[in-house]
């Protein structure tokens, strides 16, 4: 059976007006031309969707029935031809960027200068968030791609990697550890840590060194969301953080930033949601990849950082 779109528009007309007349004023049709299509359309189904007399017309129980189908399908195919206008949108005008704290570091402005160069008609949207969402909007759909530290909760994502950075201590300058060029994860086990609260249950236990301790918590205290918080908290003693390279290069009072020598490091990575066909989410992928590996000596760089630790105040 072939049912046109023009029929079922017709017949919920007639089913809302309960009245040809009224129902072929509001479509802008004949009236003998609209009671054709609806008898047309009940023949098709071999069913009376109306019962006429010559003072009124109703619904039978069946063209009730049909009726609420006939509404969910037309709700249906107006959020799918917005849904695919917005994304023919995206692909070809704009594409949403989220961006963990720090980004790709020195890495992301060559990056999106090259997706520039190749895409000048593209609005890059950079959407900026805290250690809260680990996925920078991917998880819950807010952006298209991103930049991102592991590990996180990553079900139904994708990555390609940009660069590992080795975990960092962030002490108060008084403690008794702060002298050090570098330190064990063993010798952190009992200090009060700062973290992002219970969020991401991976982040979280990567960021409390949980790897490192045979199941005993971790003493954690008061949750904090970005790098400055960290930073203001740890020079205040309400606790020690662990952290990355480029924190060791913000020059705050009170603050010392030193290697874990044994802990994991973690992963810079451009993220994307695993189904996102998207040609834009492609070429960023392939952009950011290809950026990496024109920049060796950078990447180096990014990877070193930890072998120059600022020496400590006196």
């Amino acid at each position: 059976m072939e049912v046109h779109t023009r029929q079922l528009q017709y017949f919920v007309a007639v089913a809302e007006e309960l009245s040809f007349t009224r129902a072929a004023q509001r479509l802008h049709v004949s009236q003998q031309g609209l009671s054709t299509q609806i008898k047309q359309l009940e023949h098709d189904m071999d069913v009376t969707l109306f019962s006429r007399t010559t003072r009124q017309v109703e619904l039978t129980a069946a063209g009730a029935a049909f009726l609420k189908h006939v509404r969910n399908a037309f709700a249906a195919l107006s959020s799918g031809l917005e849904e695919a206008r917005a994304v023919h949108r995206g692909e070809h005008d704009r594409l949403v960027l989220g961006c963990l704290e720090g980004a790709a570091l020195t890495l992301t402005e060559p990056i999106l200068a090259a997706f520039r160069a190749r895409h000048p008609e593209v609005t890059i949207e950079l959407s900026h968030f805290t250690y809260e969402t680990p996925s920078a909007g991917l998880a819950n759909g807010e952006v298209d791609v991103a930049f991102v530290r592991r590990p996180f909760v990553d079900d139904g994502l994708r990555f390609e990697p940009l660069f590992r950075q080795p975990l960092m201590a962030m002490l108060p300058t008084r403690h008794r550890l702060a002298a050090r060029t570098e330190v064990s994860a063993a010798e952190l086990l009992d200090e009060p840590i700062l973290t992002s609260g219970p969020a991401d249950p991976v982040w979280n236990a990567f960021w409390r060194l949980e790897s490192h301790r045979d199941g005993r918590p971790a003493p954690v205290v008061h949750p904090v969301k970005t790098l400055l918080e960290e930073l203001h908290q740890v020079a205040t003693g309400m606790g020690i953080a662990m952290t990355v390279p480029c924190a060791a290069w913000i020059k705050w009072p009170g603050v010392r930033v030193i290697p874990v020598t044994d802990a994991a490091p973690n992963e810079v990575a451009v993220c994307w949601r695993a189904g996102n066909q998207s040609p834009l989410v492609r070429s960023f992928v392939e952009v950011a990849r290809r950026v990496r590996d024109e920049n060796p000596d950078l990447v180096a760089r990014l990877q070193e950082l930890h072998h120059a630790v600022p020496a400590m105040s006196s």
